[in-house]
């Protein structure tokens, strides 16, 4: 497996793309705050690696113990979570989130996932706090986050592909992987934008590489 640890997030691409997904994710939502946490493989933490709204300018880095919180249990089980009161649920970490510097009264948390395995959680705090949200949203806003947590990790492989210039038929799969899910979710406009996003970035970096190539 890749290791995906922030601490291997040198690249700026890399950083901007994760970055942009939890602004997305906070826009959308009209969250209090949204992250990406990181799962190290040799550890197992959770790392803040992206996070927009509350605790944007301090949390990045900061690191919480293997199943630690929602994110933990969605880390571990590789599956989409929502707590709409984490006061009713015990796999909320309150004296983690307190470390953060924020309580938040809803959490929800879908992991990123490449190869099969979980490599990050992305979470979204106190969504539709302009009270948009209606009724018969709750199914809406998983699916949503976890097509926002797979265009994620799909950009990550992307990126991490091409920069290890891997052969072309991997790297094939994961572009028709993309198609595949340009052509099902052609009408959601969020959905072509985060592609376009995850492509772009991909173009970006390939330039830069092939100009440093040049240049040996």
């Amino acid at each position: 497996m890749e290791s995906f640890t922030p601490e291997l997030l040198s690249g700026d691409t890399e950083r901007r793309l994760l970055q942009s997904v939890v602004t997305v994710a906070r826009h959308v939502y009209g969250a209090a705050a949204s992250s990406v946490f990181m799962v190290s493989p040799d550890t197992e933490e959770l790392v803040f690696a992206a996070v927009a709204g509350a605790g944007q300018r301090d949390l990045v880095g900061m690191r919480f113990a293997p199943g630690t919180g929602i994110a933990g249990w969605v880390a571990a089980s590789c599956q989409t979570l929502i707590a709409d009161n984490v006061a009713e649920t015990d796999r909320f970490a309150r004296d983690a989130a307190a470390s953060t510097g924020y309580l938040p009264t809803s959490i929800m948390a879908a992991p990123l996932v490449a190869d099969g395995e979980c490599i990050g959680v992305l979470e979204v705090l106190d969504r539709h706090t302009d009270g948009s949200r209606g009724p018969g949203d709750e199914l809406d806003d998983m699916e949503l986050l976890g097509l926002l947590a797979t265009q994620a990790a799909l950009g990550l492989s992307l990126l991490r592909l091409r920069q290890q210039k891997p052969a072309a038929p991997r790297l094939g799969g994961l572009l028709a992987r993309l198609s595949e899910h340009a052509a099902m979710n052609a009408s959601d406009p969020l959905a072509v934008a985060l592609l376009g996003v995850s492509l772009d970035l991909l173009e970006r970096s390939t330039g830069a590489i092939d100009v440093l190539d040049s240049r040996r």
